[in-house]
């Protein structure tokens, strides 16, 4: 779909448009499954006697945005909750030197490991030095920043972090994000906690500014003159200085000397794909290649035109996605005859109950980018094309009802991605 849409003939942009329905689809509304078995005649018939016309208006931006909730498969069944929300439907927090958003169980309430949000620095402003209660897990969308995070050891890490690469700072470990040159960055920050709220973080200089002067004069060996130059409230994300080279910043330090043991950035792109087929990639990012991230693991899945990511799920946690590029068609199988299949577009965000199985479709013209991310610290999933070859033939044959020549066409690998 076209970021611009036309209803009645005038133009619509989709993300004021989204925005103005943000209530009604925060909670679902729009995407109601009737529980009642749709047959494919059914369907057929009710598009040729109008069943599926409607007599009154319709928000026709949302609705053409989510084909697959407008007119669902015949294969969807039963009352499965909405799985879909949008960055673009989130309050942006807008401040001189960027902007934030988030998503949390708040606005998705089927999630119930991770939340995300969304921030913008431009070239120079900080997200301040600050801390939280939840572990950090960063990837650039756009530009490319400058981060820092000390450990406990007082050992410090400095790095540079561009459009496609990822960071990882634990719970309650110091750290700053800074934009650099040519217009700063943008960013996806998940984390481990569901109701996690950006908006209340520890900012160094919300705690200066609610300790008495004369306790932070002590504190920091200065005068008291020097505090009462010091905010008297957060900054969050205000302008500064583009910094200068990164080995200028490390040396400034103390060098390699004060250097933590572990790095706490992934650079995506010097890395080889964990898994490459003639429908995409799959980099896997988890506590086996990226030490640091000890309770969320990722997989970054780039698929081409026509693919799609085979039916398969996740023994070890559910499944919280981000898409970065492209539109896509994901069904969700929840047991018990329960299945429900929604549409996804750049900056959505999407949900799989932990052990529900699922695919993913390419269902546009360009390469669909979406991440997966787990709270947990490796990244595991079952594949059903891989079970069905690793058992009996006789026992996939009679629970399947398929031929010696058909069964011998299953993929005898895990496929990952399939191809058109």
């Amino acid at each position: 779909m076209s970021e611009e849409l036309k209803d009645n003939g005038k133009p619509v942009n989709r993300r004021s448009f989204l925005g103005a329905g943000a209530a009604a689809i925060a909670g679902a509304a729009i995407f109601n499954v009737a529980a009642k078995a749709q047959s494919r005649d059914n369907i057929h018939a009710a598009e040729h006697d109008h069943a599926t016309s409607r007599l009154s208006p319709i928000n026709k931006a949302i609705a053409d945005a989510n084909p697959d909730s407008e007119l669902p498969p015949d294969t969807d069944h039963g009352d499965v909750p909405s799985f879909w929300y949008s960055f673009d439907l989130a309050h942006r927090r807008i401040q001189e030197g960027g902007w934030t958003c988030q998503v949390t169980q708040r606005d998705l309430p089927v999630s119930n490991e991770l939340a995300g949000v969304k921030m913008r620095l431009t070239a120079g402003s900080y997200r301040e030095l600050h801390w939280h209660t939840a572990d950090e897990w960063g990837y650039v969308t756009g530009g490319s920043v400058r981060t820092t995070v000390l450990a406990p050891d007082s050992t410090v890490f400095i790095d540079d972090v561009p459009e496609g690469d990822i960071w990882y700072f634990p719970a309650g470990y110091p750290h700053s994000i800074q934009g650099l040159a040519n217009d700063g960055g943008e960013f996806l920050l998940v984390f481990d906690n569901p109701m996690f709220s950006e908006y209340e973080t520890f900012l160094v200089s919300d705690w200066i500014a609610h300790t008495p002067e004369t306790t932070v004069a002590r504190d920091l060996h200065v005068g008291l003159d020097a505090v009462a130059k010091m905010p008297k409230g957060e900054l969050y994300i205000f302008p500064g200085t583009v910094p200068g080279s990164l080995e200028q910043d490390r040396a400034e330090v103390g060098g390699q000397a004060v250097v933590t043991k572990i790095p706490y950035t992934y650079h995506l792109k010097d890395i080889e794909p964990t898994y490459k087929t003639p429908g995409g990639t799959v980099h896997v990012v988890d506590s086996s290649n990226f030490l640091a991230s000890t309770n969320i693991a990722a997989a970054v899945v780039k698929i081409k035109p026509g693919g799609m990511r085979e039916m398969h799920w996740h023994p070890n946690g559910s499944e919280w996605q981000y898409y970065v590029k492209g539109s896509a068609s994901m069904t969700v199988f929840e047991a018990a005859g329960k299945a429900r299949t929604i549409s996804f577009k750049q900056n959505d965000v999407g949900f799989v109950p932990s052990i529900a199985g699922h695919v993913i479709r390419n269902t546009g013209d360009s390469d669909l980018v979406f991440l997966e991310l787990f709270r947990a610290n490796r990244f595991i999933d079952l594949s059903l094309n891989n079970w069905m070859r690793r058992l009996p033939s006789l026992m996939v044959k009679e629970h399947l009802n398929v031929s010696d020549a058909d069964l011998k066409k299953f993929p005898v690998d895990k496929q990952i991605i399939l191809g058109k």
